[in-house]
């Protein structure tokens, strides 16, 4: 025998090595053929036995999973209630949460802000209205002179209840110049309502409704707005618009502040800062409230650009520049009635109206120009001069003659009232604010 020779046995089939360690190794087979063959194929076998008893033990594994999963959300389900299942997890959560909704994680940043303002809009309409304007115009066609009754459509705030007296604030081009007012509130109602005071510079208005020309069912359905402070609005905060789109009543919409102290100029020519927001105000929105998810007013929807591919650009004036104002116009007398004629009070001038081609042309501002003063008059006592022009008459906007003759049929003789006039003063043109104490013409 000879070393790494092997001898096998035809019978049996078995083989004998002799390797060169000098140990004997028996093994089994066919003859003529290596052992390392047959070893390969079990070896074969014996992998895939492995593989297809993991892959059956995977598949019992998963659905055994599976179905606990089931067990548990279906679990969850029952117990749980759906609101607690959508909050946004509490490890999420940092210390403090901000009043607009906002979450902030300690990894990255987290926004939930809700679709849902329904609960803050039933809280909040109640104090919103709607308000006509009922006034007159007068034009000519082909020679001949007409007049006719032109309704205008707005929004109003309810803010306060004084002396009897329904208090709401609106902007002042959506009540000046009217004949009448009437007022829808939240339960359908309507009433008359009384110029409180304007202030046109600011475009605000507040308006008056007696309290007893309401039914115990109003009184119980409206409430008060709460003011807010516009002073701390940030970038991208939500905010609701509520008013009388289009004049056929209250809608909301909502959006974002999409800018803050933004200047902007109106058709009038003055020049406002307001609150921009993309949430939708259209006519009609005039007066109405912009709020912040609180409920709190933070802004009196003043307009909207209008112009071919300008979309989501709404104003508002900021509620903490108008809350002072406003709570001057609330301290004056309200004029409800016309006073009689001989009651009248007068100031003791000559005017001529400059209206808006004549300011253009001339580079004057519009409104009512002095052509004289009399003497011993309430005007000249006041400190007005020749050519001044007047444009206010105790907060109300004048741009003309009959602008001027409608104020002063509210007004009786002995009342003291501010009246805003541009005066030229080294070459341009000033505003001064008079004191004036109106007479009467007898006296004059």
């Amino acid at each position: 025998m000879y070393e790494n020779e092997i001898y096998s046995d035809s019978n049996t089939g078995r083989y004998t090595t002799y390797q060169t360690d000098g140990n004997l190794y028996t093994g089994s087979g066919t003859t003529g053929t290596s052992g390392n063959a047959a070893e390969g194929k079990k070896k074969k076998r014996g992998v895939f036995g492995k593989f297809m008893l993991s892959l059956s033990l995977g598949l019992v594994f998963g659905l055994f999973a599976g179905a606990g999963f089931y067990a548990v959300q279906l679990g969850a389900d029952r117990l749980l209630p759906q609101e607690s299942r959508n909050e946004v997890p509490a490890e999420i959560e940092t210390q403090q949460k901000p009043a607009s909704g906002n979450v902030l994680s300690n990894v990255s940043q987290v926004t939930y802000v809700t679709d849902d303002v329904s609960g803050v809009v039933e809280e909040v309409m109640p104090a919103m209205v709607s308000i006509v304007n009922n006034s007159t115009r007068t034009g000519s066609f082909f020679g001949y002179t007409y007049t006719e009754s032109v309704p205008s459509a707005g929004s109003g705030i309810i803010v306060e209840e004084r002396d009897n007296e329904l208090l709401i604030v609106t902007n002042n081009h959506v009540v000046e110049g009217a004949d009448s007012l009437e007022v829808t509130f939240i339960d359908g109602s309507t009433a008359q309502a009384s110029i409180k005071g304007l202030d046109a510079e600011m475009d605000l208005g507040v308006i008056a409704v007696a309290v007893d020309s309401l039914s115990q069912e109003t009184r119980n359905a409206i409430t008060m707005a709460t003011l807010g402070d516009s002073d701390s609005l940030k970038l991208g905060m939500p905010v609701i618009a509520i008013g009388n789109a289009l004049g056929i009543g209250q809608s909301v919409t909502n959006g974002i502040i999409s800018a803050l102290d933004r200047e902007v100029t109106s058709e009038d020519g003055t020049t406002g800062t307001f609150i921009q927001t993309n949430a939708a105000i259209n006519g009609g929105n005039s007066g109405g409230a912009l709020l912040t998810i609180t409920g709190e007013v933070i802004g009196i929807n003043s307009g909207k650009i209008r112009g071919t591919g300008v979309e989501g650009m709404g104003y508002a004036i900021p509620i903490s520049k108008a809350s002072p104002i406003i709570a001057d116009l609330m301290e004056r007398q309200t004029r409800a009635d016309k006073v009689a004629e001989e009651e009248m009070g007068y100031m003791g001038i000559s005017l001529q109206e400059v209206n808006a081609e004549m300011a253009q042309y001339l580079g004057m501002p519009q409104g009512v120009h002095v052509m004289e003063v009399d003497e011993n008059s309430a005007a000249e006592a006041a400190g007005m001069k020749k050519r001044d022009i007047i444009v206010k008459f105790d907060g109300q906007r004048i741009s003309s003659y009959a602008d001027l003759q409608d104020v002063l049929q509210y007004y009786r003789a002995g009342e003291t009232v501010t009246v805003t006039v541009k005066r030229i003063v080294d070459g341009e043109y000033e505003s001064l604010d008079l004191e004036l104490t109106l007479g009467t013409r007898t006296a004059e």
